[in-house]
């Protein structure tokens, strides 16, 4: 997988984040200021039935498969610049982006991949030999 490819799928799951997140507490924050949540002081205890409550739920459905759709992508991002990275001669970009990934750090390493890191498929690419001049 190349590294343009690695970082139109990184890009594109992060919107996905986004996107779902934005959608999911839209649907609260619609919810909760037409009342169909039935509330105990700050507690939610129940839903009122109706066809908002319903069209909220839907839209938080939506909303949550986005970001776990997000996740996956961002995921395959990460195998993928991982598959790049270790293709090439020294390991450290490889090792560095396989350890913060292990330890939780894996956003913070697809950053700076994104931006500073080599793309292992030029590096790998076969090169023609030369011909003589006089042949």
């Amino acid at each position: 997988m190349s590294k343009a490819t690695v970082t139109r799928l990184f890009i594109g799951s992060g919107i996905a984040i986004l996107a779902g997140a934005i959608l999911g507490m839209s649907a609260v924050l619609i919810a909760i200021a037409n009342d169909v949540f039935v509330m105990s002081g700050q507690d939610i205890v129940g839903l009122r039935s109706s066809a908002l409550a319903w069209s909220m739920l839907g839209l938080g459905i939506v909303g949550g498969l986005a970001i776990m759709g997000g996740l996956i992508a961002g995921l395959i991002a990460w195998i993928g610049a991982l598959l790049n990275t270790w293709q090439l001669e020294s390991r450290t970009w490889f090792a560095v982006l396989l350890l913060l990934g292990i330890f939780n750090f894996g956003f913070f390493a697809m950053i700076a991949y994104l931006v500073a890191g080599p793309d292992g498929t030029t590096a790998a690419m076969p090169r023609r030999a030369s011909s003589p001049a006089g042949v």
